[in-house]
């Protein structure tokens, strides 16, 4: 139990939790960034709640983020679940290293300046692959490591809140709670405009959703876990935990710096915040190492995740059955190997990037949007058509329903450069796709009509996208 919870806040409290003060604050005041997170956690509620009640009305679909778009959908879009997930994972732990090597520039000035330089690439990819070593030892010995390591960072994180606790200033904490007086500004075109309230709320949308990527990491595991029925106290214990932290972390800076000041603080910004309050040097230091501790301990629990999912879609058909080899740990060898391989890929990337760790997050976070709204149709679907046998069908029902809306309100509240990327790197995956259906050899086609219908939609979508790039109406 204790072990899956560190993995949902293990997967959660990344390296991204040292940077919401000045992500949530870039474009927002205290009350919008307020609005934001009780929006996100109504939200990611909703789907957790989902995740919860289906890993006890279903523990037959483990590794169930996958399974159940399949259950539900079809072969065609399991697959694409998987893949699109699969995909984030990699995403997101290239993120880590990328923050993780900005974080150790406090310590080493100019050497990983912006963690996506020559050094930088070159120590990440040194991580990459040492993780991918000791999650080949096995899950009980990440595990382990990945609890120790999550009640470690959550030390410092614990600190900065108890310090600005006491030393904040609680009155400028109602100064211009909403922005208007003075107006929050941005840049158009070189041209100062007004950031309305409801821009306000939206812009640290997409920031929330990557906070709470991880929510589902029990249920994706729920194949190793002793009790199944842990797994959905685990989920469900883990977000509100998470939510508790992050609005603290989010809130509490506005009564030291105003909007302004905080939107401008180098990331890690709990670093800047801290060192601001304590006016020494050493708050900066104490969350500089609490982000390393942090990064270092989500990495491991995201190169496990991202192992587990091509594995588990190896072993159901969806990917090919080379990904369900394991070695004599019982650790997935095969899928691994070849995550930690697109991984080092990712990272080279990252070299040409001008905001890599912007670009990693946001492409992450919406790489996970389809696991989450299948997963909360599907429920809903189970619910409609009677086939849903759990506890709680009315509960079932409006989870499912309300966390698909929300799924559909974080596209639209995301960055278009960034939305336009999901239906491209989902057909990155046809090849995938077809080698698995060729070597089942179960005499149906590859496609069936209604998944040449779907197919059909994502091709359409990602002509529409070519034409808008070339057109220059999106850039990315």
């Amino acid at each position: 139990m204790i072990a899956l919870i560190a993995i949902v806040v293990g997967s959660m409290l990344g390296g991204g939790v040292y940077s919401l003060p000045q992500n949530t604050a870039a474009s927002s005041a205290v009350g919008p960034v307020t609005v934001a997170w009780i929006i996100a956690g109504v939200g990611v509620y909703f789907i957790a709640n989902c995740f919860r009640l289906l890993s006890d009305a279903r523990p037959d679909l483990q590794a169930g983020v996958y399974m159940y778009a399949q259950e539900g959908f079809g072969r065609f879009i399991g697959f694409n679940v998987a893949w699109g997930y699969w995909l984030m994972t990699c995403f997101g732990n290239v993120a880590f290293a990328v923050i993780l090597m900005d974080a150790f520039n406090e310590f080493f000035p100019g050497v990983f300046t912006d963690g996506n330089n020559l050094n930088s690439i070159i120590c990440g990819s040194i991580l990459i692959w040492g993780y991918n070593y000791l999650v080949l030892s096995g899950t009980k010995v990440a595990g382990f490591v990945n609890t120790v390591g999550t009640f470690a960072k959550l030390v410092p994180l614990i600190l900065f809140v108890l310090i600005l606790g006491v030393m904040i200033d609680y009155s400028q904490l109602l100064t211009n709670v909403w922005g208007t007086d003075p107006q929050i500004v941005t840049e158009v075109n070189k041209e100062t405009v007004s950031v309305s309230l409801m821009s306000q709320i939206l812009a640290p949308m997409t920031v929330t959703l990557w906070a709470f990527i991880g929510v589902e990491g029990a249920v994706v595991l729920s194949g190793r876990a002793r009790n199944t029925n842990d797994v959905g106290k685990a989920t469900l214990l883990g977000f509100v935990l998470a939510l508790f932290i992050y609005m603290l972390l989010s809130v509490l800076p506005f009564g030291a710096m105003t909007q302004n000041e905080l939107s401008q603080v180098a990331n890690p910004s709990t670093a800047g915040v801290l060192q601001h309050v304590v006016h020494g040097a050493w708050g900066n230091w104490l969350m500089s190492v609490g982000l390393i501790i942090s990064v270092l301990a989500g990495w491991l629990a995201w190169t496990m995740l991202c192992a587990e999912i091509p594995m588990a879609a190896g072993e159901n058909g969806a990917f090919p059955k080379a990904f369900a080899r394991t070695n004599k740990n019982d650790a997935a060898s095969v899928s691994l190997w070849v995550s930690s391989t697109v991984m080092q890929v990712a990272m080279l990337l990252v070299y040409f990037s001008n905001n890599a760790w912007n670009t990693m997050y946001n492409i992450s976070a919406l790489m996970v949007v389809p696991a989450y709204i299948t997963t909360t149709l599907f429920i809903a679907k189970s619910c409609m058509n009677g086939s849903y046998r759990g506890a709680s069908r009315g509960m079932a029902l409006w989870s499912g329903i309300l966390g698909s809306l929300f799924c559909l309100f974080i596209i639209y509240a995301s960055e278009m450069q960034y939305v336009v990327l999901v239906p491209i790197l989902m057909t990155l995956g046809l090849p995938v796709y077809i080698w698995s259906r060729t070597e089942k050899k179960d005499g149906q086609p590859i496609f069936t009509k209604v998944e040449l219908l779907y197919l059909l939609i994502l091709l359409i979508v990602d002509a529409a996208v070519v034409m808008a790039l070339v057109a220059g109406k999106i850039s990315i």
